[in-house]
């Protein structure tokens, strides 16, 4: 593709968003996402802070990892803004958003395309300066720390401002040290707890949404912050940032705007909103579609109206989860997930005529063993005698800030051989089998337990092309390095 034709892909992009645009500022501060637009325009935190940035006064924009980096490096065009189409590097500040540790990735792209160094260490006086915040702070945020001039760990809305004002003002980050959840690398001195945004600034908003988006043409709400179960394998469970935080349907359905005729329900835990079933009534009523980032099952079972406002709402897919392949794991992970739950599922998506019942689980939990496995090809086939089924299986990988988070990767073979297992188990029966890779889920557990050298390991795995060969010899140069937890609390 042209230069030309690049830039218009991002014009027609944009001609496609509604609600408010980000407006002019002062100073300019590029938002930078390192996937590309359809999942960053999902992001409820990414346009969150956008919105609070642009609403102190700065001058915003958008740039996202581009979804054909060769045609853009064919055609020589660094990445560019949404807004202005100003090339990235030429922004002072690049504020940067990570969801999970393979986005580290996307970010060493996104650098390398914008002629900017990924590293602090070579970077000058004339390169921008990088501050990274997102949800990977919450558990491990070590990696970042070689490409990063400062961080924020946690939520951000409280500190973002004073954090890039102080840049502004004197041309550095050192005083990020000085804020809740802030990191400068550079000096050593390392935040011990992940900040807690006040509760008067939620929910967050997305401020735009599109039909391009993973979450197609949807108004992103948050409907609650935080979780108050203990599920031994989630970095946001009970014991982060207070547990749950509640926002009234009232105060909901007020933000929602008149244009947006679709909603997503945002939170770790928002299916345990008490009002929830009010809240989704109130939206369905107002003839909007309707969806929830996350749905338990026994909510399913102990409150069937919710998924038949789901189906009101537009839902096709019931998507809940059981986490591991057996009672007996579940009880292990602290997860209160019953067979009886999740028969009441299928029983809901075949009476509300649901396409397909999805069941998010995961392989290679600490203590499982083929019995574990022969229970789950039983119980499923229990499922889908009742309602087609599909399994999203991944991998287990412990993470920093839970009580797994020492806990060993099963293995690449491992988790391959269980998969054949499940696979010769559900031949014949309604049932897909739906994993994602085993070798990029050891890439992001050595990514998940490193320090800054898995961090400089992304650097050299992009550089050598990115197969998983590169990540092997990448990470293994790297080694076993202490991730240093006193890092975060």
């Amino acid at each position: 593709m042209t230069p030309r034709a690049l830039r218009d892909s991002l014009t027609s992009l944009r001609a496609k968003e509604r609600g408010v645009a980000l407006p002019r500022g002062r100073d300019r501060v590029a938002m930078a996402y390192p996937s590309p637009y359809r999942a960053g325009m999902s992001s409820l935190g990414y346009q969150w802070i956008c919105t609070i940035l642009a609403e102190a006064g700065f001058g915003v924009e958008r740039v996202f990892l581009p979804d054909d980096v060769p045609a853009w490096r064919s055609a020589k065009l660094a990445p560019l803004s949404m807004e202005s189409h100003t090339p990235l590097g030429q922004f002072p500040v690049i504020a940067v958003s990570v969801a999970y540790e393979l986005e580290l990735a996307g970010l060493v792209e996104l650098l390398r395309l914008a002629g900017v160094p990924p590293l602090r260490r070579d970077r000058g006086p004339g390169h921008p300066k990088i501050l990274i915040g997102g949800p990977l702070t919450f558990s491990n945020p070590l990696p970042c720390a070689p490409f990063a001039d400062a961080m924020l760990f946690g939520e951000a809305e409280d500190v973002v401002v004073p954090a890039i004002a102080g840049f502004f003002d004197t041309g550095s980050f050192e005083h990020v040290a000085g804020l809740a959840g802030g990191w400068v690398p550079e000096t050593g001195a390392q935040a011990v707890v992940v900040a807690k945004a006040d509760d008067t600034l939620l929910p967050a908003r997305s401020r735009l949404w599109t039909p391009e988006a993973e979450l197609t043409n949807m108004f992103l709400l948050e409907g609650e912050r935080g979780c108050h179960r203990a599920c031994t394998f989630c970095v946001m469970r009970r014991s982060t940032n207070g547990g749950m935080r509640l926002v009234t349907p009232d105060r909901l359905m007020e933000l929602i705007p008149a244009e947006a005729e679709r909603v997503g329900l945002v939170g770790a835990a928002i299916s345990d909103h008490p009002q929830l079933v009010g809240l989704l009534e109130r939206i369905v009523e107002s003839g909007r579609g309707v969806g929830i980032s996350s749905l338990r099952a026994d909510r399913v079972a102990l409150k069937p109206e919710i998924p038949r406002l789901l189906r009101l709402g537009g839902y096709s897919t019931l998507t809940v989860a059981s986490d591991a392949a057996s009672q007996r794991l579940r009880r292990q992970l602290s997860k209160g997930t019953t067979e009886a739950h999740l028969l009441a599922c299928a029983e809901a998506a075949k009476e509300h005529h649901y396409r397909v019942l999805k069941v998010y689980m995961m392989l290679g939990v600490p203590g499982e063993t083929d019995e574990d496995l022969d229970e789950l090809v039983e119980f499923t086939r229990k499922l889908a005698a009742i309602h087609p089924v599909a399994l999203g299986i991944a991998p287990f990988v412990p993470k920093f800030n839970t009580p797994l988070d020492r806990q060993p990767f099963a293995g690449i073979k491992v988790v391959e051989s269980r998969l054949e297992r499940l696979r010769a188990g559900l031949k014949g029966v309604r049932a897909e089998v739906r994993p994602t890779s085993a070798r990029w889920a050891w890439v992001e557990y050595r990514l998940a337990q490193g320090g800054p050298l898995a961090g400089e390991a992304v650097m050299r795995a992009v550089d050598e092309g990115g197969t998983f060969a590169a990540w092997k010899r990448a990470l293994g140069e790297a080694g076993d390095e202490d991730a240093g937890r006193g890092a975060v609390a």
